[in-house]
C-alpha cells in the first residue's frame, strides 16, 4: 500500500511534491479557472501557486508536512495568488484589448463537435455568471462546488465562521439561479 501523500512529503519533499502536483493540480486549475475565467491567465496562476507551495514546504518541518490538508492548503495559496493577480490588474492600466480565444477541449473521441460546442457555450455562460457575482459570494461557491471543500475547510481558509460561509454559498447559488437567461441567439442567413 503506497504511503499517504503527507507521509511522502515528510519523507522526501521532491517525490512528495511531484505526487502533490499530480494529485491536486486539476483541482487547483479548476478552481482558479472558475475564479478568474481566463484560461490564458490561469496556467500562470497555477504555476505560481505550486511555486509558492514548494517554497513554503522547503521550510516546513516533516511534522508540519504530515499535518497538512493538502487540497485545502493548496486552494488557500491559489486563492491568495488569484487575489494578488486581481489587485495587480486593478492597479495597472488595461492592456490593449485583444481577442481571447478559448482553449478547445482535448479530443478524446467521446463527444462530437456539436456536443463540444454546447458544452463550451454552457461553460462560457457559467464562467460569465460566476464572474458577475461579488467576490464574497463567488469565492465560497467555487471553493465548495468546484474545489469540493467542506464548509469547515472553506471557513478556515477564508477566516470566516462556518455559518457565514454556508450563507454566502447559499446566496451565491441563489444569485446564479436568479441571473437572467440569455435571449435566444439569432441565426444569420
Amino acid at each position: 500500500m503506497p504511503a499517504p501523500l503527507t507521509e511522502l512529503l515528510a519523507a522526501n519533499l521532491d517525490r512528495g511534491f511531484a505526487e502533490l502536483v499530480r494529485t491536486h493540480g486539476g483541482s487547483v486549475y479548476a478552481v482558479l479557472l472558475r475564479l478568474n475565467g481566463s484560461p490564458r491567465d490561469v496556467e500562470d496562476l497555477v504555476q505560481d501557486t505550486f511555486l509558492r507551495a514548494y517554497t513554503a514546504l522547503r521550510d516546513y518541518a516533516p511534522e508540519r508536512r504530515r499535518a497538512l490538508q493538502p487540497r485545502a492548503w493548496l486552494l488557500a495559496i491559489g486563492t491568495n495568488v488569484w487575489r494578488n493577480h486581481v489587485r495587480t490588474l486593478t492597479r495597472r492600466p488595461a492592456a490593449e484589448a485583444g481577442v481571447d480565444v478559448q482553449d478547445l477541449p482535448l479530443a478524446d473521441g467521446s463527444p462530437g463537435p456539436e456536443q463540444r460546442a454546447e458544452h463550451a457555450y454552457e461553460r462560457g455562460r457559467l464562467v460569465a455568471a460566476l464572474a458577475a457575482l461579488p467576490e464574497h459570494h463567488r469565492l465560497p461557491v467555487v471553493l465548495r462546488h468546484v474545489g469540493e471543500l467542506s464548509y469547515t475547510e472553506i471557513a478556515e481558509l477564508l477566516g470566516r465562521p462556518v455559518g457565514t460561509v454556508k450563507a454566502q454559498v447559499s446566496r451565491g447559488l441563489a444569485a446564479l439561479r436568479d441571473m437572467p437567461r440569455p435571449a435566444a441567439e439569432e441565426v444569420g442567413g
